[in-house]
């Protein structure tokens, strides 16, 4: 089956082509950070306004390097939610009215789904079931995975998600949008023993996550250390922003090993932007070994929004003989736990 991927949930466009027996046959990705960067962060219009402008020609582009047509693609998958809900209407109304036009099926598909099976896309995949750690945008999630749309919710944030909180940390100091990525480089200048940050909620039993004290310990570090211009001298800075990037790390690692201890296996998946974080795949790999587990995790470029893997999942669930309706329906929020497993 070729499928069509269409990934428009916030700030980037992407675009997918996947075969269910050849694999991934092209994809391309539009990033719009240049376009909110002036403003701090993503402005759900201008969003919007950029996927109308970008997905189509990238739909073109898509066809044209894996040498297709559009009369060559058998159905399509669209990201239905979570997300941005105007910036998920672009690709589902292309997605479902090119569906429509064309006389094949499409699907919704669940935007973390998408990224809890983007590692399914690498050579040596991981086999179900495993623990699954999705740190993406507004999501910092442990998920139970026996199978594809068999998800137990295992622990989530209570208020700021690990990627929410990069961000924040990003801000105090007076770094460029995006956030995360600036305080990871900014970090590896720093010298880990100065400061030491608090691991939030590991001293008690469970398995959700909360960073919003983290956030506030490090505004009060950075106040207590500010110069005349309001901040710290830059090898503070850099010092604070180790502290932080190895609080939320190994929160994460803490709580990722209990989950496997909890649930008994021995496979660990990480997906979404915050696990591209160098510093966060070395300590899980060193924590796991420990207890003869293993971690798997996406390549780089499909650690972000991707059309790669909603092309994927997307996939998964048509060969399932799961499709929608005409009605075009987007979900600004879409628990996982309650997607349909497969047939």
């Amino acid at each position: 089956m070729l499928v069509l991927g269409i990934e428009t949930s916030c700030d980037e466009t992407g675009i997918a082509l996947y075969d269910s027996e050849l694999g991934l046959l092209a994809h391309r990705l539009y990033s719009q950070v240049a376009v909110h960067a002036e403003y701090g962060g993503v402005v759900p219009e201008l969003a919007s306004r950029d996927h109308i402008r970008k997905t189509l020609p990238l739909i073109t582009e898509v066809l044209n390097a894996a040498g297709k047509q559009k009369s060559d693609l058998q159905a399509i998958a669209y990201t239905a939610g979570p997300g941005l809900v105007g910036a998920l209407m672009v690709g589902s109304c292309i997605g479902r009215s090119l569906a429509y036009a064309l006389g094949i099926p499409a699907v919704g598909v669940h935007h973390m789904e998408g990224h809890l099976l983007a590692p399914m896309l690498e050579e040596a995949p991981p086999a179900f079931p495993f623990v699954a750690l999705l740190v993406s945008g507004g999501h910092t999630q442990l998920v139970q995975v026996d199978a594809i749309g068999e998800y137990t919710m295992l622990g989530e944030s209570v208020d700021d998600a690990a990627g929410e909180a990069f961000d924040k940390c990003a801000k105090m100091l007076d770094l460029d949008y995006p956030g995360g990525p600036r305080v990871a480089t900014l970090a590896e200048s720093g010298d880990p023993d100065r400061f030491t940050f608090p691991r939030p909620m590991t001293d008690r039993p469970g398995l959700d996550f909360s960073f919003s004290g983290l956030k506030t310990y490090t505004l009060n570090t950075v106040q207590k250390h500010a110069l005349d211009d309001g901040l710290p001298d830059d090898q503070t800075c850099a010092d604070i922003a180790c502290a932080f990037q190895e609080a939320v790390v190994d929160t994460l690692v803490i709580k990722c090993r209990r989950a496997l201890q909890q649930t008994g296996f021995k496979t660990l998946v990480i997906a979404g932007g915050v696990s591209a974080n160098t510093r966060l795949r070395e300590k899980l790999e060193q924590a796991l070994a420990k207890i003869d587990s293993k971690v798997f995790y996406a390549r780089h470029e499909f650690c972000t929004d991707n059309g790669a893997m909603i092309a994927y999942a997307g996939c998964q669930r048509l060969l399932a003989e799961q499709q929608e309706n005409l009605a075009i329906n987007v979900h600004a929020r879409w628990p996982l736990d309650s997607l349909a497993p497969l047939k």
